[in-house]
């Protein structure tokens, strides 16, 4: 972790989308990234530096908006 980079948790949807997008770039496009499966998204999310949230804070519903979030990351990318 970063001395002085924000942490974020489950609630930070957005910043976890950006983190997803800085780390997989477009290895994966807007099909790809609706069809990956919850517990391949749930653990690669709890891998990202400065995140602090765990995986029983975890519910479908983040995941739902972490996978909306991250495709609008990779949409506004694509410009």
């Amino acid at each position: 972790m970063e001395r002085f980079a924000l942490t974020f948790g489950w609630k930070d949807t957005e910043d976890i989308a950006i983190a997803l997008y800085e780390k997989f770039g477009d290895d994966f496009g807007e099909a790809q990234i609706y069809r990956i499966r919850f517990t391949d998204l749930l653990e690669w999310v709890l891998t990202l530096p400065n995140f602090v949230g765990t995986k029983e804070e975890c519910n479908e519903s983040y995941l739902e908006m972490i996978q909306s979030a991250w495709v609008y990351e990779w949409r506004d990318n694509q410009k």
